[in-house]
């Protein structure tokens, strides 16, 4: 049966989400291996990878050397695993890149899934800012594909066994180059944006006050997205831009208050689950795509809301 691996996302020891919704698929696809980079897991992060299918945890250093380093724990040279999953983060799209060139791999980034056709990978994607969905064919014997996070359902497999914990050894190729000092960037509180269930966004009719977009997304559980143009005029960091040149989110529930609805932007959020969408203008292009739509200012509409949804909670 063929040898699936996913890369394992993980933070502060512990399996992000979105690694458990591609194991979940890589079981679809065969036999799941988990490839852990960095420290040792601990028992906890092992149990889990295992009660979601991983029958092994790949552990090797990187060193940096990232895509050589997966090369390795993937087993590019005895042609161990034929199906390589990634969560599609903007890191993981680069590695998919340099391990393909590595191995001579097709690779998709972006998929919405993944399934065996006539012995092939075949993947579903959105494309040209979610107008079309295609379906690809990866016809190379190996098969590299980056999945977007809330695109599977995470299901525990039945009967998971404990995951065997395999080390792997690594030498570094020789480069031209040397790394002399490496800084750590502290991670930003709450859910990645890619990640999150839920994301807030808001745009120009925020004014460049945050608070209640901020509020909502915490209420919701989720993270806080912003448009192109908040971003420009410096309301918010980059790394909360939406849109084509941002992030792409598929969240199971996205909320777009005070953003117009410009093509950049609908480009990164239009195949989410459920789209809320919040403008004064009535012919703003977000409603064409929102499954709900509300005319009006989001400083009435979003303490409504907020109100509302924690009266029935503490109902």
């Amino acid at each position: 049966m063929t040898t699936v691996a996913v890369l394992v996302e993980h933070r502060g020891g512990e399996v992000a989400r979105p690694t458990l919704e591609a194991l979940t698929l890589a079981r679809s696809l065969g036999t799941p291996v988990a490839v852990w980079l960095g420290g040792q897991p601990g028992p906890d992060a092992v149990a889990q990878l295992g009660e979601y299918g991983a029958t092994e945890v790949r552990v090797v250093a990187p060193e940096l050397r990232v895509a050589a380093a997966l090369a390795e724990a993937v087993g590019a040279a005895s042609g161990d695993a034929d199906v390589v999953l990634f969560v599609s983060t903007f890191p993981n799209k680069e590695i998919a890149t340099r391990l393909a060139l590595a191995t001579g791999a097709g690779v998709v980034v972006d998929a919405a899934g993944a399934s065996i056709v006539d012995g092939h990978v075949e993947v579903e994607q959105t494309v040209f800012a979610a107008t079309w969905n295609v379906r690809t064919r990866i016809v190379t014997e190996k098969a590299i594909v980056a999945i977007r996070p809330n695109t599977t359902q995470a299901v525990p497999a039945e009967g998971g066994a404990p995951a065997a914990v395999v080390p792997v050894a690594f030498d570094p190729p020789v480069t031209r180059e040397s790394v002399v000092a490496v800084e750590a960037v502290p991670a930003s509180d709450g859910v990645p944006l890619a990640e999150a269930p839920v994301v807030v966004s808001g745009g120009r009719g925020t004014g460049g006050d945050y608070t209640l977009i901020s509020e909502f997304a915490e209420l919701l559980g989720g993270a806080v997205g912003a448009s192109r143009d908040a971003t420009d005029e410096g309301w918010i960091s980059h790394e909360h831009m939406v849109g084509q040149t941002g992030t792409t989110v598929t969240p199971a529930l996205y909320v777009a208050a005070g953003i117009s609805g410009a093509v950049h932007h609908r480009g990164g959020m239009q195949a989410s689950g459920t789209i809320v969408a919040v403008n004064l203008d009535p012919d703003a292009p977000i409603f064409e795509i929102a499954d709900f739509g509300v005319v009006g200012s989001l400083f009435d509409v979003l303490p409504q809301a907020i109100e509302r949804i924690r009266e029935v909670r503490g109902a």
